[in-house]
């Protein structure tokens, strides 16, 4: 089992950091750029080309059955699902076969929304509740992909 992180912006990389160093799980921060990461075997970096979908691709290649992604970006969590992954929102939102349909159709109309014109408003600010939702999610994910392996 292997957790990747999409890094660019997400806020709850020390959570994942600390999960994972609970379980001994093998960690990769994935990003544009530099990010810096704990001294820790456990933890690695990798800094891929500035592009669209580059760290996206990176993931997706590497992502096997059993793996963790956090990211906030749903058309990488359609990927890593379909690669047998567990993807995961840094507000803790558990990407589902059966949600990652309205996932996709949502985000596409509000893509459309906005190349109209509409203004949208964005996402909500991130709160400490997401980042208690995030670490309950991310344990119940590893502890679900540890009974699979049992």
């Amino acid at each position: 089992m292997h957790i990747f992180v999409d890094a660019d912006a997400c806020p709850v990389k020390d959570e994942v950091y600390k999960v994972a160093a609970r379980y001994g799980l093998t960690t990769t921060v994935v990003s544009n750029s530099f990010i810096a990461i704990p001294p820790s075997k456990l933890i690695a970096r990798m800094i891929v080309d500035a592009g669209p979908d580059l760290a996206d691709d990176w993931i997706a290649e590497r992502c096997e059955p059993g793996d963790i992604v956090v990211t906030n970006d749903i058309p990488l969590a359609e990927r890593v699902l379909k690669a047998g992954g567990a993807a995961i929102a840094p507000n803790g939102r558990l990407f589902t076969p059966d949600s990652i349909g309205s996932a996709l159709a949502s985000r596409a109309i509000g893509e459309h929304m906005r190349s109209i014109g509409e203004v949208t408003g964005g996402p909500k600010p991130f709160a400490s509740a997401d980042r208690s939702r995030f670490l309950q999610a991310l344990d119940e994910a590893v502890n679900r992909e540890k009974r699979k392996r049992r």
